[in-house]
């Protein structure tokens, strides 16, 4: 516990010093407000947001935990930041260059990040992902699936005896909990569900899309796992998997194609010189 309330004062540390280095902002909210007063450090406001803006970059265990939880120590930490901020101008810190360069560079990446995130957000909308998912499908090509139960045995002799049984109206089900050495078999009844060739090894797959629709195997199948009886319950051919599944990777194409093409326009409208590793003119 020692070890996680030490680490999350560092985070919190580092997380947060990015709002030691600019002035609070002025007049403050009122008491009930969207976002109050939580602290005033020699008169200078402390809001909500700020706190709230320190959580979320804290390590996921900490973003997890309750707000009230952490509100004592947070609060300490962010009253904390704002003294040694003011004390950081108080020094003249600010107009350090080494200090102006790092806050540039700090910039730098902010601007890049909501230029980038608005950009995304206004073309890949729902909209958008849907006529995505539209042209996605269209290439997806049509997959055979079997549904399938399955009995499975240690011996050739005890599959050609569920066999009989069968043929002589046993019921698969029953058989497949009584007689299957599969640990599925007990609460399924043999059911594998629908699959296609390549989730099988392949003596059990090619024995099964042989099969048709109601037929059971007139021999044992043996694999690496014993010897099977099989019987087919349906076959499909499936399509391409629903949008809502796919959703998360469509996202991620459109938004890496808006940063290509935001790039492909900037530099094209760019002149840019590009030198050797030590400042010398390229000669190709």
């Amino acid at each position: 516990m020692h070890r996680l309330l030490l680490s999350f004062a560092l985070a919190t540390l580092a997380v947060a010093s990015v709002h030691a280095q600019t002035p609070p902002a002025a007049p403050a909210p009122s008491p009930g407000s969207a976002d109050p007063v939580i602290a005033r450090v020699d008169g200078q406001s402390i809001l909500r947001s700020e706190l709230q803006g320190t959580m979320r970059g804290l390590p996921p265990q900490a973003q997890g935990m309750p707000m009230e939880a952490l509100y004592p120590m947070l609060l300490e930490r962010v009253i904390d930041l704002r003294l040694i901020g003011n004390a950081a101008r108080g020094a003249k810190l600010d107009d350090d260059p080494a200090v102006k360069k790092k806050i540039q560079e700090a910039t730098d990446r902010v601007l890049q990040e909501v230029l980038l995130t608005r950009s995304i957000e206004t073309k890949v909308t729902e909209a958008a992902l849907r006529e995505k998912y539209k042209t996605f499908a269209s290439t997806i090509p049509g997959q055979e699936e079997v549904n399938a139960r399955h009995i499975l045995t240690k011996t050739e002799a005890e599959a050609k005896a569920v066999i009989a049984e069968l043929k002589k109206g046993g019921d698969f089900s029953d058989l497949a909990k009584r007689r299957s050495i599969d640990p599925s078999a007990a609460s399924g009844g043999g059911d594998l569900g629908y699959f296609t060739r390549e989730q099988m090894v392949p003596e059990f797959s090619e024995a099964a899309f042989n099969l048709k629709k109601g037929e059971i195997t007139e021999t044992p199948v043996k694999s690496s796992f014993g010897w099977h009886v099989i019987r087919v319950e349906d076959k499909r051919t499936s399509g391409p998997p629903p949008f809502d599944e796919v959703k998360a990777e469509l996202q991620e194409e459109m938004s890496r194609e808006v940063i290509q093409d935001i790039l492909k326009d900037l530099r094209g409208k760019a002149k840019v010189e590009r030198f050797n590793l030590d400042g010398t003119p390229k000669t190709q």
